[in-house]
């Protein structure tokens, strides 16, 4: 497969130019650019008591080690691993200590991302340049932040302008191991703060044409080798904020974040094309208008209020064949979703005694999911469009008890619930029909408690218990599989419960120490279970599954010199899933051993030289038909990065990734892209 789309390189090009260009104004003091309204009690930093273990990703990282998407951005974290699904889905997901993406919920400012038909975020269509922080929960979800954080969070802290007049603007080249430009990525910040009042709007794009794979590749019938077939994809995305400050403790602030985002698959490197689906995506998009404030009542309280309307539009085209030029199959098909949410959550505080904080929170949901399909066998057909309308809600309240000036308590429990009010699919068999499946409605109770100590101005040591839950998606209750499975609307929730000890310090006067111990249960497992279903044989979504997670995370920063500064952080996770359905079955994704370290080196006075590597033990995986698990994916990756700051405001990057060429695979029938290069430039006012 050869390079496509010339165009961006003199169009990028141009943007680093420009961006070098006019360098040497004034940037003023630094200001935070973080966007605290849109942040969720995750942070493992401050003596807030409500936040317990958990890591926050600040976005200097991510420009320092060239992570420009969620998935890559996350595999710096403890605990968190990025994955390929593989098969024709061609999706980037994560696990965090074990739990998967449909246990971990994904915000954008606190706002839930949720697809109701699957959740099948793709974790690669959402871009970290125009963001300020990542914040990851992990185990310890506080209640007041919503339901469905069965074993972390994930949220991306949109910028917040932090100075009168700002300006930010980036450009980079992305190159294959031959040189050849294989993608770009801009973007663009302007933004005012006032006494009273913010302004602000950001910009970021992506396009990648193909990656190449390692020349260890050995070539396939399917696959050739080299530049990866149908590798493209492309994203973009944009927040408007505007904001009103009338003092020091209260803010007001309306929201708009669009993305959008389109993509190919590659195949399954040795599966033949008679077993290959014909996949495109040629628009993944989501839509959020969202209100945050914070309001100080009387001396003691507070209250939050965000009120949102959210949407997401989706297209799944299948083709006949592997040129995507024909749809006469029945295996051809146009699908279709739009989805449409909206909802709010109230979050009130106060200390009702200066050695105790009361919060309480509610949150509502609605969600309206349609969908339908184009068809082209026996005849062209468009279905009607089936809708699901669903309402969650959430009750939660969270104590915090401060012992002494250096030891916090804290317990919480919420109640959370959920009301189905239709629940349609198309029949096509006969003449075909439209049907309505029965509703039944779910609830869960979460509890959790935790303490904090402070044994020192740098230092705490903390414990968390937790029992956290999940509702089932309309795919879990409701998908037929095309045609391979039967409905289980009286799917109930998962349910775990997470244990964590850790322990935080400075030493020395240059060293960041972090350690943790993790603990998880893991009951009503969602799993697919072989049944005998009218006649057929067919299988069913039953909570019949267990499972264990333990594990160690650890992390260390320490400035040696001051022009050397070293870190990194090793995780283990051991994980343990019993699935009566499949006495083969084997807990894909997730190595044992994961480890990033670094060192940053300031040769000379603005040049920085940043080598690092990435480690991953095995892990398992299944092969298409789903008969085999064998493990596969250990890599040692490593990377290095050259910083240059031309001016106080204008900076140069380059690099390579996977330095040594490594070929590996992270799933069965999908190799990872080769050796791959990259120039970056940015410059701020």
């Amino acid at each position: 497969m050869q390079s496509a789309h010339r165009y961006i390189f003199p169009y990028t090009a141009a943007s680093i130019l420009a961006l070098t260009v006019g360098a040497g104004a004034a940037a003023g003091d630094e200001a935070s650019n973080v966007f605290h309204l849109g942040q969720i009690n995750v942070s493992a930093q401050g003596s807030d008591s409500s936040t317990v273990g958990g890591s926050v990703l600040p976005q200097e990282e991510m420009w320092r080690f060239n992570r420009n998407s969620l998935d890559d951005a996350l595999n710096l974290v403890p605990g968190v691993v990025s994955s390929n699904t593989g098969g024709s889905r061609n999706e980037r997901t994560i696990n965090v200590r074990g739990f998967d993406r449909f246990q971990v919920p994904l915000s954008i400012d606190g706002i839930r991302v949720y697809l109701p038909a699957d959740n099948r975020l793709d974790f690669n269509r959402f871009l970290t340049p125009d963001v300020s922080e990542v914040q990851v929960a992990k185990g310890y979800v506080s209640v007041l932040d919503g339901p469905g954080g069965l074993g972390g969070a994930i949220n991306l802290v949109t910028r917040k302008p932090g100075k009168a007049f700002e300006a930010e603007g980036r450009g980079g080249l992305s190159f294959d191991s031959n040189g050849a430009l294989n993608g770009y990525t801009t973007f663009g910040a302007v933004g005012t703060r006032q006494e009273k009042f913010y302004l602000q709007a950001t910009g970021a794009k992506t396009e990648q044409t193909h990656f190449r794979l390692s020349n260890d590749f050995t070539p396939t019938v399917i696959e050739n080798g080299g530049n990866r077939d149908h590798s493209r994809h492309e994203d973009w995305r944009v927040n408007v904020k505007a904001g009103f400050t009338p003092n020091d403790t209260d803010e007001y602030s309306i929201n708009f974040t669009k993305q959008s985002g389109s993509k190919e698959a590659p195949f399954h490197v040795t599966d033949p094309l008679s077993a290959q689906r014909y996949w495109q995506w040629p628009y993944w998009d989501i839509q959020s208008v969202y209100w945050l404030s914070n309001t100080k009542l009387g001396e003691a309280s507070y209250a939050k209020v965000k009120v949102y309307y959210n949407t997401f539009e989706n297209g799944l085209y299948s083709y006949d064949d592997p040129n995507f030029q024909r749809q006469t199959l029945a295996k051809a098909f146009r699908s279709y979703y739009d989805d449409k949410a909206y909802g709010g959550a109230l979050e009130l505080g106060t200390d009702l005694i200066p050695m105790n904080t009361l919060k309480t929170a509610f949150h509502y949901r609605r969600d309206d999911h349609a969908e339908w399909q184009d068809t082209y066998a026996p005849r062209r057909f468009t279905e009607p469009k089936q809708s699901t309308v669903e309402d969650t809600y959430s009750l939660a309240v969270e104590n915090t008890f401060h012992a002494t000036s250096v030891v916090d308590l804290v317990v919480g429990a919420s109640y959370d619930w959920r009301v189905l009010h239709k629940a349609q699919d198309w029949d096509s068999t006969g003449t075909g029909r439209l049907i309505g499946y029965p509703l039944e409605d779910n609830q869960a109770f979460n509890w959790q408690a935790a303490a904090n100590y402070r044994f020192s101005d740098t230092g705490k040591v903390y414990a968390s218990l937790s029992s956290r839950t999940r509702f089932p998606t309309i795919f879990d209750r409701f998908s037929s599989r095309f045609g391979g499975a039967t409905s289980n609307p009286g799917l109930r929730p998962e349910h775990a419960i997470n244990a964590e000890i850790g322990v935080s310090e400075q030493v020395f006067g240059n060293t960041r120490l972090d350690a943790a111990l993790f603990h998880s249960r893991v009951t009503d497992f969602i799993e697919s279970v072989p049944i005998v279903f009218a006649g057929q044989r067919l299988t069913q979504s039953q909570n019949v599954g267990s499972g264990e997670f333990h594990g160690v995370e650890v992390g260390a920063v320490s400035r040696l010199t001051g022009a050397l500064e070293v870190g990194g952080n090793y995780t283990l996770i051991q994980r343990n899933i019993n699935n009566p359905g499949n006495p083969a079955f084997q807990a894909t994704d997730v190595p044992i051993h994961k480890l990033f370290a670094y060192a940053s080196w300031e040769a000379l006075e603005g040049l920085t030289i940043t080598p690092n590597v990435e480690t991953a033990s095995n892990r398992w995986t299944v092969t298409t038909n789903g008969a085999t698990y064998y493990k596969t994916g250990a890599y040692v990756q490593g990377n290095l990065t050259v910083n240059y700051k031309v001016t106080k405001n204008a900076e140069l990057a380059a690099g390579v990734r996977n330095l040594f060429d490594q070929n590996y695979a992270l799933v069965d029938g999908f190799p990872e892209p080769g050796r791959t290069f990259f120039l970056n430039a940015r410059v701020t006012f």
